[in-house]
């Protein structure tokens, strides 16, 4: 089955679903998104994920979205492809622009789009890398489309055999990967970085912290090595327990917090689909 588009105010199926090659968020990464978690045609957190999309929006300068437009899509989208399990992606740019880092007068471009998606085993191994998350950034916060980085470090943690890569920030301290949040726990206490460290402000990382309960710590990246669990938190992992950090080995993972946190999680989310 073909996946169903919402693009500028129509469905359209994957073959007529077309953005222009000047298209800003195409040039030069000019754009945000969100990643929605779709069970058996229900959005997850819909309302939260929209509201970091306008967010996101804002701090990227971009026309404030138009949200029941965005939902509409996103309702559009789910009917015209049912799924079991799915990645919806709302894409949000500033539309067809000139050659350069200078905006144009078109509007903006907002796609929607469904994929099926494989859910996640228990557990993963995840590595560190060298680069750094700039905490003072012009787009610290924001989730945007400027995706580069993310990309060259997941393709690191593949070939050594890991599905996620963590960074530190510009001062050595734990961050987040390319797509999660993470957690550890220390001395049987449940830590994850704070905002200030340069981490996106995720929605799972955001329902954990008021479901499951944890500390926001500024913790060295080296203390992913001293953690007795570490575990990633994203929108289609949920809570994913860390049986490998580079070439420490957890035993046992997912641990008993770990265990606990997705418990959790997984019946609150099952009580509310847009917590």
């Amino acid at each position: 089955m073909k996946p169903a588009i919402w693009l500028d105010g129509s469905l359209r199926d994957a073959d007529s679903a077309m953005v222009s090659v000047f298209d800003h968020g195409l040039t030069v990464g000019d754009g945000v998104f969100e990643t929605v978690k779709a069970t058996e045609g229900q959005p997850f957190a819909l309302t939260r994920h929209l509201r970091r999309l306008a967010r996101s929006a804002r701090g990227l300068g971009l026309p404030e979205p138009d949200l029941d437009e965005v939902r509409r899509g996103c309702e559009e989208v789910l009917k015209a492809h049912p799924v079991p399990f799915g990645r919806l992606r709302i894409t949000y740019t500033g539309g067809i622009s000139p050659l350069g880092s200078d905006r144009g007068t078109a509007g903006p471009t907002l796609v929607v789009a469904l994929v099926e998606a494989a859910r996640r085993p228990d557990a993963t191994a995840v590595i560190t890398v060298p680069w750094a998350r700039n905490e003072r950034g012009a787009l610290t916060g924001l989730k945007t489309t400027s995706y580069g980085e993310n990309v060259i470090a997941l393709a690191r943690a593949h070939e050594h055999g890991a599905t996620e890569a963590l960074f530190g920030n510009t001062v050595g301290a734990l961050c987040e990967g390319t797509g999660t949040n993470v957690f550890v726990v220390l001395d049987g206490q449940l830590h994850t970085p704070p905002l200030s460290s340069g981490c996106l402000a995720g929605i799972t990382r955001a329902l954990v912290l008021e479901w499951a309960g944890a500390k926001e710590t500024d913790l060295p990246l080296e203390a992913l090595r001293g953690a007795e669990e570490v575990f990633l938190t994203s929108t289609t992992r949920d809570v994913q327990a860390v049986h490998r950090v580079d070439e420490h080995t957890l035993p046992g993972a997912p641990g008993p917090v770990t265990a606990e946190a997705l418990r959790i999680f997984i019946e609150r989310a099952a009580a509310d689909i847009d917590p």
